[in-house]
């Protein structure tokens, strides 16, 4: 597997688990799913996950759940992904 593949893959699979939160949280009240899906990420997502989705927003976000880019307000960005 080439880098690029490796990256494209690892971008999908952040993306796919990222938007399977929100789908779980798109059945409460839009504020509570907002919370809910920060929660989960903020304590289930170790940094460097943490690191890879803030490196798709940062992009463009393209892919991702609007809930999950409404909650990444309240995510915690590793420090080395400032933007």
């Amino acid at each position: 597997m080439s880098l690029d593949e490796h990256r494209a893959s690892t971008r999908d699979k952040i993306i796919r688990m990222a938007n399977q939160i929100a789908t779980f949280f798109h059945s409460k009240p839009r504020e509570e799913g907002i919370a809910g899906t920060a929660e989960h990420i903020n304590k289930f997502w170790e940094p460097r996950m943490r690191r890879h989705l803030f490196e798709i927003i940062d992009a463009d976000g393209e892919g991702l759940d609007e809930l999950v880019l409404a909650a990444s307000a309240t995510i915690r960005r590793p420090a080395d992904a400032a933007a």
